[in-house]
């Protein structure tokens, strides 16, 4: 699963960053295994994908979204 399958809202830790295709900057900006990611919003044509890695936001286009994968976190349910 990448960040491109998420829908908006959606959490997840990054799992794999290991394609050539993620560029560098994108890796600085804490795009890393083990980071916290959250869809914020995306668009009818799904590019390209607005995201909060560890309280930064970014903007990635779709196909380096497709690149990064990810294990989506269970909801948390609040009790009454």
């Amino acid at each position: 699963m990448s960040i491109a399958d998420l829908k908006s809202g959606e959490k997840a830790i990054i799992t794999d960053t290991s394609s050539q295709l993620i560029p560098l900057k994108l890796l600085e900006m804490g795009c890393l295994p083990g980071s916290e990611v959250e869809v914020i919003k995306i668009n009818k044509i799904k590019d390209p994908l607005y995201l909060n890695i560890n309280d930064t936001f970014l903007a990635i286009r779709l196909e380096t979204a497709r690149e990064i994968g990810v294990d989506i976190l269970e909801k948390e349910y609040e009790t009454n």
